[in-house]
């Protein structure tokens, strides 16, 4: 298959590994986000606490639906001190 010089397959390969392209992250890309290990995103995931779908048999995380979920772990921490009187 030939592609037009506009799209090179080294453009094909980045656009696939880039977040910020397709909004869509591995459980590589997450953990590396959040800084935490590989394998407390797998944790969170099949426990459903984070935003999380399977693709085959990979979990994939949506870009937005993550940066929600941080946003709403903060607002709950916030929440719950604020309740407490502290």
């Amino acid at each position: 298959m030939h592609y037009p010089d506009v799209f090179s397959t080294k453009t094909a390969m980045s656009m696939a590994s880039s977040p910020g392209t397709s909004g869509i992250m591995t459980i590589g890309e997450v953990a590396a986000y959040l800084k935490v290990t590989e394998r407390t995103i797998y944790r969170l995931a099949a426990a459903k606490k984070i935003p999380a779908f399977k693709v085959g048999g990979s979990w994939r995380f949506s870009k937005i639906d993550i940066d929600a979920w941080i946003k709403e772990q903060s607002t709950v921490d916030t929440g719950s001190t604020a309740a407490d009187g502290q």
